[in-house]
């Protein structure tokens, strides 16, 4: 193999960098090849059937439940997407598409009706969380945004909501733009962390798009780059003297911790105080204790102690089982990228989130896949609806789906109209509310649905049809 080839004469060098930062007039590429395809193939043959698409999951990677997150993105692309001049052309000239199916894509617009739970809902395995309907190559469309933004933001918003409930009250901040798997990645990491119960983020980006509150302390960099680290301390003091966090373990974190003590009695002759010192390596637990022993012995009982470095549910649990004096979490890598891994056992699986979008019903007739080779791939046929049942403690006890056209009068819907005949029919509500709703939902999920290992499975009966 010739691993000094040649860039071919055809393809033109790069005048200057892109960035690959899609925008919304090139949104409408953002499909699998197969599904302008199959358009082309339902154009030429004149298939105008109406039908409904359900997204679910299949299996939760890790716990017993779900957090629906990424509605509003979904619904923004399904209603704005379009087929500019430049987009036409470009598939006229690059691929096997024909210039009438292509034309017939110029006043795209959709104008089905889609029902959906609100974001921030708890789901559990195959029940319906979106439901389109539409016309057959419309709909198609739709599937890879939708599974992208819904699988990546539900995954995610589902972990911060374990990595919240292991904190025990105690804040939590997504600190994970930077692993995260690219830059949409970052920021609806950033996004749906917030909805899963995170109090904010360390990405700004997030702060001016969402309202998301945005936090930050400083890099080891900040205290290399002085003399000593007590240097860095005072020029960082001086600059934010109403909101100063130390990193204390650029060179050893009990002494950092010390030095940390000095600039704190410093800035507390100037009529201001500490706020906090973060720890990012090492054995958190020992040295947690360790630098909350060094504080309250200077009277500093106020400072804070903020912990990073490699955390998860798992790890913070174990902290906190342990007695550790943190006070706040910053969660990174394990958090953006969803990590389903047991860091205390070792044990875990991809870091991903199996949802799919399947159609089930045609013309008003249900329909559905046999997958006779792998029958946990069949599809259970029909539009269906989610009646969620509550026992008299006041928490959800049921879940039931049922074909859509058979409602139960025990239970209350979940899926609501969201789209209808194209028009949205729907306020969205901000982050904050979003947030809370999550929050009510978990608050009325048993304790035994939420366990870190060993969760109960929610019932989950699905109807005959």
């Amino acid at each position: 193999m010739n691993t000094n080839s040649k860039i071919s004469k055809q393809a033109p060098l790069s005048t200057s960098p892109k960035s690959a930062l899609l925008t919304e007039s090139e949104m409408a590429l953002f499909v699998d090849y197969y599904q302008l395809t199959m358009g082309q193939a339902d154009f030429k043959n004149r298939n105008d059937a109406i039908i409904t698409a359900n997204y679910y999951v299949r299996k939760i990677p890790q716990g017993e439940y779900l957090i629906a997150a990424g509605l509003e993105q979904v619904i923004h692309y399904i209603l704005n997407l379009c087929f500019t001049d430049n987009t036409l052309n470009w598939l006229a000239q690059s691929g096997e598409l024909d210039r009438d199916y292509l034309e017939s894509l110029k006043d795209f617009r959709f104008d089905g009706s889609i029902y959906a739970v609100p974001e921030g809902t708890l789901v559990f395995p195959n029940e319906p969380i979106i439901n389109v309907t539409g016309r057959s190559r419309d709909v198609q469309l739709f599937e890879t945004y939708l599974l992208c933004v819904m699988n990546f933001q539900t995954l995610i918003a589902t972990k911060a909501s374990r990595i919240v409930h292991a904190a025990r009250g105690k804040p939590v901040f997504d600190f994970g733009a930077r692993r995260a798997h690219g830059r949409d990645a970052g920021i609806l990491a950033a996004r749906a962390s917030f909805i899963g119960g995170a109090n904010g983020t360390s990405l700004v980006l997030a702060g001016r798009y969402f309202d998301i509150p945005y936090v930050g302390t400083m890099a080891h960099k900040f205290v290399m780059e002085r003399p000593t680290e007590v240097d860095a301390f005072r020029d960082y003091a001086n600059v934010f003297p109403h909101n100063t966090t130390f990193l204390i373990d650029t060179y050893n974190t009990l002494e950092g911790a010390r030095n940390a003590c000095i600039v704190a009695h410093e800035m507390e002759t100037r009529g201001v105080r500490l706020k906090a010192v973060r720890l990012d390596s090492g054995d958190l637990l020992t040295l947690s204790k360790e630098v909350r022993r060094i504080l309250d012995a200077e009277k500093l009982n106020y400072v804070q102690i903020i912990a990073s470095h490699d955390l998860d549910e798992f790890e913070i649990d174990n902290l906190l089982k342990n007695g550790s004096p943190i006070d706040s979490f910053g969660v990174g890598t394990r958090l953006a990228t969803g990590a389903n891994f047991n860091s205390v056992t070792g044990e875990g699986g991809p870091s991903a989130l199996g949802g799919v979008f399947k159609s089930v019903e045609r013309d008003g007739i249900p329909i559905g896949k046999q997958s006779l080779d792998e029958p946990a791939k069949a599809t259970v046929p029909g539009r269906k609806q989610i009646y969620r049942q509550i026992d008299t403690h006041g928490h959800y006890c049921k879940d039931c789906v049922t074909l859509w056209d058979e409602p139960l009068s025990d239970g209350e819907p979940l899926l609501i109209p969201i789209v209808k005949g194209g028009e949205l029919v729907y306020n969205f509500p901000s982050l904050a509310n979003i947030q809370e709703r999550t929050r009510v939902e978990l608050m009325r999920l048993h304790k035994s649905h939420k366990t870190l290992t060993d969760a109960k499975p929610y019932p989950v009966e699905i109807h005959p049809v």
